[in-house]
């Protein structure tokens, strides 16, 4: 694209601070938590990804673009995000996979974003300062009515977002990781008769139900609002909680349901919002993270072995709050937050990363055969 086309745009943060840089993707202005994604690949996943509603992602590798976007890499029907912040944008990518250019992709799904500021500078501040709310436009270049509209807007503390992402109907899903990406035994993918599980959407990726489906589950997908009882009538073998997007503390209905559920004795496994819903239903806390974990790159362990880990939350369970009867198995290596716990009796268990997702590139992929464990040994009878 030749300079001459190319408009300008300009983000404000919500503490004063400017960056004027270069329009992408679609026209007009956005506001949301202004958050930085350390992945060096994997845009395209991250924009679709329902976790990241309400929110304006920096992305800190410098070059964005350049493989386009397809359908089959999307974690969702759209993308989630606000806005997308870039130092640099391919107009015309070069990968056989590649159906459009990802500034084209913005612009039909009306998401603006902008490139040409120094994102090195913008993620430094962030983490000295902590994740805030800013504002993306093309058409508001005055920085003192921009910061007027930044300053209206709600902060991500206290704000439920998951009925913008969730399901609105109950749906079955199928389908199995592509056979390309495949890599585990065959041996794992299950017995005869599927295991019935039933995911709660709290706004949950596509990978991680293809992960489900290519360990031989029959995944029934729910809307968030679904109570216990309507659970229960799909007689599961084992309850999923989802990942997804706000504050877990404001998802009162999902922690309320998720407290009934533990009393049915089903297996339950959550993954990112779901751990932290689950904690809170078994009586912990959460707090907000400075600037939280949003990046393919995070080691999580707790003893010997260490998981590379593909993570994008900004709050966490506060370890304070765990109740004797909980068990951390896994802390994020980088701050020794809890990434991870299960019950000590109950059959649940939960992390706060994402094994789908590939990272590693499959270091975490044995939590979907600890799942399938320990349905097969409660359907069975085994469990002790």
């Amino acid at each position: 694209m030749s300079v001459s086309a190319v408009l300008p745009a300009l983000l404000v943060l919500a503490d004063g601070t400017t960056y004027p840089g270069w329009s992408f993707g679609a026209m007009g202005t956005t506001i949301g938590e202004v958050v930085f994604n350390t992945g060096m690949t994997g845009y395209q996943e991250v924009l679709t990804d329902p976790s990241y509603s309400g929110q304006i992602v920096v992305f800190t590798y410098p070059e964005l673009g350049n493989t386009g976007v397809n359908p089959d890499d999307e974690e969702s029907h759209a993308p989630h995000v606000r806005g997308a912040i870039a130092r640099n944008v391919c107009y015309r990518p070069s990968n056989w996979r590649s159906t459009a250019s990802l500034p084209k992709y913005l612009e039909h799904h009306n998401i603006p974003g902008i490139y040409g500021i120094d994102t090195r500078a913008l993620t430094r501040k962030l983490r000295s300062a902590g994740a805030m709310n800013g504002a993306i436009s093309t058409e508001i270049l005055d920085p003192a009515e921009l910061l007027n509209l930044v300053k209206s807007a709600p902060s991500m503390s206290g704000l439920n977002l998951v009925d913008n992402v969730t399901t609105k109907e109950v749906y079955e899903w199928s389908q199995p990781s592509e056979a390309m990406w495949e890599f585990k035994p065959a041996a794992a993918a299950g017995d005869s008769q599927p295991l019935t599980v039933v995911a709660l959407d709290f706004g949950v990726k596509r990978n991680i139900l293809k992960r489900l489906a290519s360990y031989g589950c029959r995944v029934i997908v729910v809307p968030a609002n679904t109570s216990a009882a309507e659970i229960l009538k799909h007689d599961p073998d084992g309850i999923f909680l989802s990942n997804g997007p706000g504050d877990p503390a404001a998802v009162t209905e999902g922690i309320a349901t998720t407290k009934e559920l533990l009393s049915a004795d089903k297996p339950i496994f959550g993954i990112c919002m779901g751990h932290q819903i689950l904690g809170l239903s078994l009586g912990a806390e959460t707090f907000k993270l400075k600037f939280g974990h949003r990046g393919l790159n995070q080691p999580a362990g707790l003893t010997q072995t260490v998981e590379i880990t593909s993570q994008n939350h900004g709050f966490a369970l506060t370890a304070e709050s765990l109740g004797a009867d909980i068990e951390i198995t896994h802390l994020n290596l980088n701050d020794r937050t809890i990434a991870g716990l299960q019950h000590k009796t109950l059959p649940c268990f939960s992390v706060q990363y994402h094994p789908e997702a590939s990272p590693g590139p499959h270091d975490a992929d044995y939590l979907f055969a600890k799942f399938v464990q320990q349905m097969q040994e409660v359907k069975s009878g085994d469990r002790e």
